[in-house]
């Protein structure tokens, strides 16, 4: 969505934006599908000539566990602040987002905030147990009955103990 600011470019002054995105062809590893559209909200404030984005942006993805594998739903919320210019004169700086015209790329830094914000390890849960890595099977479901492996380093111990 194109945010135009055409009213606040010279003058001090403020737009407030109100919006759904959409985020097509944004790939972040563990993240399934989005059922809905993103809201992104807040403002851009000119203050002294400097433009500056304030607000939030919630989204609700379908995410895969990192652990055990289950999709799963959570609603996610991400601060969306940006500086906003016409031409960089800094090059190093993430937070700067170039205008077009008199307008701005909401999508563009909805997009950025959400890949930049995303954890890098995604759980279902804080206390989730994970996978078998014997049988595969979730041990959020219960015990899957393959026992604990013994450790090859104690076997003569376990000899000693039949005997």
């Amino acid at each position: 969505m194109r945010l135009d600011l055409h009213t606040i470019i010279a003058d001090p002054g403020r737009v407030d934006f109100d919006c759904d995105i959409v985020f097509e062809g944004t790939a972040v590893p563990s993240v399934v599908a989005f059922p809905a559209p993103a809201r992104a909200e807040g403002s851009v404030i000119n203050s002294a000539g400097v433009l500056t984005m304030a607000g939030t942006l919630s989204v609700k993805p379908v995410l895969t566990c990192d652990r055990c594998g289950r999709e799963f739903e959570r609603e996610l919320v991400f601060p969306l602040d940006a500086v906003l210019a016409a031409e960089l004169q800094d090059v190093e700086n993430p937070d700067i987002f170039l205008l077009d015209g008199d307008c701005v790329d909401l999508d563009e830094i909805a997009a950025d905030a959400f890949v930049l914000g995303m954890e890098s390890k995604i759980l279902c849960s804080e206390d989730c147990k994970g996978l078998c890595p014997r049988c595969g099977r979730s041990l959020n479901d219960g015990p899957c009955g393959c026992g604990a492996e013994p450790d090859s380093r104690l076997a003569v111990l376990g000899q000693l103990l039949s005997d």
